[in-house]
């Protein structure tokens, strides 16, 4: 039983409790934690910008092999994909009907050719006699005009044999250049004449090859306005790996394409071993001119608002987040490059800020790439 005496001994600690409880329920409620993000620190850098831009290869000449008189194939000379010379021998066309052609052009000038040696003399007779008024003038001039016609008919016949000749060498199809020869289009005993819709086979030239590639037509004036437009050129092959050569910039086309706006714009290059065939497609990076000093940010630090422009997330010195609209350029190595909106030594989000709203606390750590 508790007495009195002990009631009055406990009462001061009861009149403590309701305030403690009141200190308890008053108490400062915790700080929220602070969410680990990845930063970088934005630095200057030079920076190399290129148009990275999708191109094909096409040879740098090309010849089809086409006959030029008629017959039956009896001979392939090449063998097929190995590299021609100029002049060298390739098919092999029947030249017996053409050798007979020739052989009957070269009497027909033997006998023009006696005729003509008996009219000149009879000529040459009849000559001192018409002086003489021994006979009539008209029979001199008759002979005269023999004389006259059978020479005529000496040159006529003389440029028959050669073009009979011709068509004698025409029968062996020769390379009119030098390069790579593809497969022959024909077989030994075909049958070809000169109206062939396909050529007998194509030799292409490829040490030295085109790239030919489209660009917009207000880059490409941009590009020529900034002297850019005779720099080199790099060519990476579909694999990723660039061309050992760089190119240079030919030409560019004279019209715009009215449904893409792009112009056409063939670049040359040397291509010792042949690592580049024609109709292989490739990108050609074209150079601009930029700062030695640009600012860049990874990729993924940007993000894009409601309204698709362009911000990144960065840590204040308090180790909160701000969110800052900026304007991106090119992209350079999986970087960006920021035209306006940061300065040297923010720090910004790099992975994380999906993670985080304006104003909260952070624990920034660093990024690096992978």
């Amino acid at each position: 039983m508790i007495t009195v005496p002990t009631l009055r001994r406990f009462l001061p600690l009861l009149l403590l409790l309701p305030p403690l409880a009141g200190c308890v329920a008053d108490a400062p409620a915790a700080s929220p934690t602070a969410v680990e993000v990845l930063t970088t620190v934005v630095a200057a850098a030079p920076v190399t910008v290129a148009d990275e831009l999708p191109g094909r290869v096409v040879a740098w000449r090309i010849a089809e092999i086409r006959p030029q008189v008629g017959g039956i194939v009896q001979r392939r000379l090449f063998e097929q994909g190995a590299l021609v010379r100029a002049g060298q021998p390739l098919f092999q066309i029947s030249a017996a009907p053409y050798r007979a052609d020739a052989d009957t052009a070269r009497a027909t000038l033997a006998k023009a050719s006696a005729t003509y040696t008996r009219t000149k003399v009879q000529a040459e007779r009849l000559k001192p006699l018409v002086a003489a008024d021994a006979i009539s003038r008209q029979s001199y001039d008759d002979a005269v005009a023999a004389r006259d016609q059978a020479a005529a008919e000496v040159s006529e016949a003389r440029a028959t044999l050669r073009r009979r000749q011709l068509d004698v060498g025409f029968s062996r199809v020769a390379a009119p250049i030098a390069g790579r020869i593809g497969a022959a289009n024909v077989t030994e005993g075909a049958l070809v004449t000169t109206g062939d819709a396909s050529p007998l086979a194509t030799v292409q030239q490829i040490d030295r090859v085109y790239i030919d590639i489209r660009q917009p037509a207000e880059r490409y004036a941009a590009l020529r306005a900034s002297g850019q437009a005779a720099g080199p050129v790099e060519i990476v092959t579909a694999a990723g790996r660039v061309h050992p050569n760089k190119g240079r910039i030919l030409f560019s086309g004279i019209a715009v394409d009215p449904g893409t706006g792009d112009v056409l714009v063939r670049v040359a290059v040397d291509n010792p071993g042949e690592l580049l065939l024609p109709g292989m497609f490739v990108r050609a990076r074209l150079f601009q001119a930029t700062p030695s000093d640009a600012l860049t940010v990874p990729q993924q630090a940007v993000t894009r608002d409601g309204q698709g422009r362009a911000q990144v997330s960065i840590v204040d010195q308090q180790d909160r987040v701000r969110v800052r609209p900026v304007i991106v350029g090119a992209v350079v190595n999986g970087q960006y490059v920021i035209l306006s909106g940061l300065r040297r030594g923010d720090r910004v989000i790099v992975e994380g800020q999906d993670r985080v709203q304006p104003d909260t606390p952070v624990k920034p750590l660093p990024w690096r790439a992978r």
